[in-house]
């Protein structure tokens, strides 16, 4: 018995160390920086970002923030969202290829923003706000490099981009999915249309079943009525 239990013990504190593992490394997976949504609509308008930045250190604190917007496919219309204790600095480059748009020719958008002046303490996470007047329709993706600076001189580059089908890297880059327009939409009204007729369907099941059930009342109702009769007859007679 004792030797059983002990076994029962070190199987016990296997698993849960085998556990504890497993959630450390989840969370250390989940401690990256961020964009939120995850996707937006290919060529959506007036919308906004919010890049979530944790702060991975034990003691230090995190204390400059650099994204960096791409200019093969750029976010036309962008603004700052202001944060208390954080300077932005916005850094606007001139683009290879100008965008068309309603409005006119779009030379130059934002590049780079910068935050700095605050402070993200160890255990804690800072969300950037950034608005956008329009995203780009001609890529499936778009990906934001970001260097993260903490207060004993570490940067953690937030660089890395995934081939598809790889697994993630250990820096990865925060990208946001471009979806086509209407998607959504056209999968919404499927699934709406599937629950329809799946509703109408356990609406006739229901109506059968409800028919069949009173049919037997009806029926043992008889049966009994009958049998009441003779057993009546008989003590007549």
């Amino acid at each position: 018995m004792s030797s059983a239990r002990t076994s029962l013990r070190r199987i016990g504190l296997g698993s849960a160390l085998a556990a504890a593992a497993v959630l450390t490394a989840a969370g250390a997976a989940s401690a990256h920086v961020t964009v939120h949504p995850e996707s937006y609509a290919k060529g959506a308008t007036d919308g906004a970002l919010t890049f979530r930045v944790p702060d991975e250190s034990d003691t230090a604190s995190t204390t400059k923030v650099q994204l960096f917007l791409p200019t093969d496919h750029p976010l036309l219309g962008v603004l700052v969202s202001p944060h208390d204790g954080w300077t932005a600095k916005v850094t606007d480059t001139k683009l290879k290829t100008p965008v068309k748009t309603d409005d006119g020719t779009i030379t130059d958008a934002v590049s780079e923003i910068t935050w700095t002046g605050g402070k993200i303490g160890p255990g804690q996470y800072e969300d950037f706000d950034v608005a956008f007047g329009q995203l780009p329709d001609d890529t499936a993706q778009l990906t934001f490099k970001t260097l993260q600076t903490y207060s004993d001189g570490k940067v953690v580059r937030w660089i890395e981009e995934a081939a598809q089908g790889d697994e993630e890297p250990e820096n990865p880059a925060p990208v946001l999915k471009l979806t086509a327009a209407g998607t959504t939409s056209a999968t919404a009204s499927q699934t709406s249309a599937v629950a329809s007729k799946e509703s109408k369907a356990a609406a006739s099941d229901s109506t059968a079943r409800g028919l069949g059930v009173a049919g037997l009342v009806v029926g043992v109702l008889g049966l009994a009525a009958g049998a009441f009769a003779v057993v009546r007859s008989r003590r007549t007679q």
